[in-house]
């Protein structure tokens, strides 16, 4: 191998504010979700739940611990993985986990009880998750907060300071948690939740303004950010050539995200429908005499 791709595959961070929380976040939820199921609520807490969440933390150690986060400051499509992995791997995961319950329940009981009181009083708490709740927010947060730090002047800036950086990450992985949020109708329901219907039609919104993003990275015929021009070139790939594939990962895998996403909420409405569908039959038939009431 390599000399220096071993020596980067070996660049594993040491960020114990990084560290710290992912593994406070895992032990709340893992308390939280074996409370509940001592207290009858199998159905609520499922393993598929617990592997979910404690995998979407696995992916967000990934992109901001392992040699993924050294790769970034040589590779444009390197950075594009990492920021791929916060928003549409390691977001929708914890999402799906429904982490709001199980993390509450996590909690000592003195502060469990003030969660729960600040969740469900009319104050500051409830408010700006009413504003920020419904989809077509999130969706325009995470729209703006992507096509704007990949304005060249932010992203280079991001790449040349490290504050910078974790600002454009934490970011990027906080709209995207409101975003699926709201796809996935997690916890805390602080609004009535949104129909698959339109769930689906705000999936390929995010679908159609990524790819767009990505298209037209794959497509520029210069460079987008000085910031790649001037570090040595790894394995041999030019600054064209990588700016390209990072545009196609977006393009690509990201789309395809969305598309997964999309079908699911399709057949979640399909589902819906058939059961609606059911119901009312068999009402048609009580109503008639054919059923026993």
């Amino acid at each position: 191998m390599n000399p220096v791709v071993r020596d980067l595959l070996w660049q594993w961070q040491w960020r114990p504010e990084v560290i710290l929380v992912l593994v406070a976040l895992g032990a709340a939820y893992s308390i939280g979700w074996r409370r509940l199921r001592r207290r009858g609520h199998a159905k609520l807490a499922r393993g598929w739940r617990l592997i979910a969440y404690l995998s979407g933390l696995a992916f967000i150690a990934l992109a901001l611990l392992s040699p993924i986060d050294v790769l970034v400051s040589w590779l444009f499509s390197v950075h594009m993985v990492q920021h791929l992995l916060l928003t549409m791997v390691a977001a929708p995961l914890l999402m799906l986990a429904n982490p709001m319950p199980f993390t509450v329940w996590g909690l000592p009981a003195d502060l469990r009880r003030a969660v729960q009181w600040a969740l469900a009083r009319e104050g500051l708490v409830r408010h700006f998750l009413c504003f920020v709740g419904p989809p077509w927010i999130a969706l325009a947060l995470a729209t703006l907060t992507l096509w704007g730090w990949h304005v060249p002047a932010a992203y280079d800036g991001a790449l040349r300071n490290d504050l910078l950086h974790d600002l454009e990450h934490l970011s990027f992985f906080w709209t995207a948690l409101l975003f699926w949020w709201g796809i996935t109708g997690a916890a805390p329901h602080v609004r009535p939740p949104t129909s698959y219907g339109l769930r689906i039609v705000f999936v390929l919104l995010g679908l159609a303004q990524n790819e767009a993003l990505g298209v037209a990275i794959t497509l520029a015929r210069q460079p987008l950010y000085p910031f790649y021009t001037e570090v040595p070139r790894l394995w041999g790939i030019s600054v064209l050539d990588d700016q390209a594939l990072a545009g196609a990962i977006m393009w690509v895998p990201a789309g395809m995200m969305y598309v997964v996403a999309a079908l699911i909420l399709l057949s979640r409405l399909i589902d819906q429908d058939e059961k609606r569908t059911a119901r009312e039959d068999e009402a048609n038939l009580r109503a008639l005499g054919g059923l026993p009431t």
